[in-house]
């Protein structure tokens, strides 16, 4: 029987437990079910072709491990100081925190945990290249809010970066820490929100601010776009209405949108997202009650 294991973000297991079907086991954030990997959204790792390991003692259970994969992270969830005489049996593996811009890491990791003293639950192949799914980076105090990692996490997952020549909206641009992201990597940022950015964001080179209600911008009120940002608090149906508004005039721009909920989560809305041409629809490491939605031109 083939067992897929879904790590859920934190505090996000009711959420991502609503959409599984055939649930097996539930090991805290870790939710075992039956059958091949399920569309999910509110995961974090995706842990493939889960085994059941029985194992004799530390060494043993280190060997066993080793024989499937070189690099693994433990996900403490029983019996943590065994688990931890384990992991000092298996190949050094402590990652440092990113530095952005950033790759994506390229060697496979494993993700295991003890299910009792003498069992091991392990998966070879996660759908994260990072611990437990958990992105980190080497942080900056400049950012008026730490939004910023949120697009820090995103364009390192979608593996590009606006250009120092390309132009980029951000709509709900307010204090501004997107538009440092942005800045910071040359691009122009024309920034729009009802509310001021920050002073010391405002005043650094090749950002505009306007002072504006961001969706009542259209292509023609501006110079041709690379890029459109948004991190705006608003219902999903409103964003997907200016989105597709903005993909009639400039089909070839690239978004990179926060679709925010309140109360209840959505599914219809989040498919209908999902049917633009392109679309990749994630929870972040940095995302809370949240998706990212974004669509990059593969050129």
């Amino acid at each position: 029987m083939t067992v897929t294991g879904y790590l859920a973000p934190l505090d996000m297991e009711e959420l991502l437990k609503k959409e599984l079907k055939n649930i097996l086991h539930q090991y805290d954030r870790l939710i075992l079910a039956e059958g091949p990997p399920q569309k999910v959204y509110w995961v974090q790792n995706i842990w493939f072709d889960t085994q059941v390991i029985p194992f004799t003692s530390i060494s043993d259970a280190a060997k066993k491990l080793r024989e499937l994969q070189k690099l693994w992270s433990l996900y403490p969830y029983q019996n943590i100081r065994r688990a931890g005489l384990i992991t000092s049996s298996l190949p050094y593996f402590s990652p440092k925190p990113l530095v952005f811009p950033a790759t994506m890491p390229t060697s496979p990791l494993g993700s295991w945990t003890l299910l009792d003293s003498e069992t091991l639950l392990a998966s070879a192949h996660c759908s994260s290249p990072f611990a437990q799914g958990e992105v980190h980076f080497q942080e900056s105090k400049i950012p008026p809010s730490r939004a910023y990692l949120k697009l820090w996490e995103a364009l390192t997952r979608i593996g590009k970066v606006p250009k120092p020549s390309e132009i980029c909206l951000e709509v709900g641009a307010s204090p501004g820490s997107w538009t440092w992201v942005l800045q910071e990597l040359g691009a122009h940022v024309i920034a729009v929100d009802k509310a001021p950015l920050a002073p010391s964001i405002a005043n650094l080179p090749n950002v505009t601010f306007l002072k504006k209600d961001a969706f009542s911008l259209g292509a023609s009120d501006l110079p041709k776009l690379d890029w459109i940002f948004s991190d705006v608090i608003c219902y999903p149906e409103k964003l997907l209405s200016w989105i597709k508004k903005w993909l009639e005039s400039t089909p070839e721009v690239n978004f990179v949108c926060t679709i925010k909920f309140q109360g209840e989560i959505d599914y219809d809305i989040i498919r209908e997202f999902e049917k633009i041409s392109g679309s990749t629809i994630l929870h972040l490491f940095h995302n809370k009650h949240e998706l990212t939605w974004m669509k990059i031109r593969n050129s």
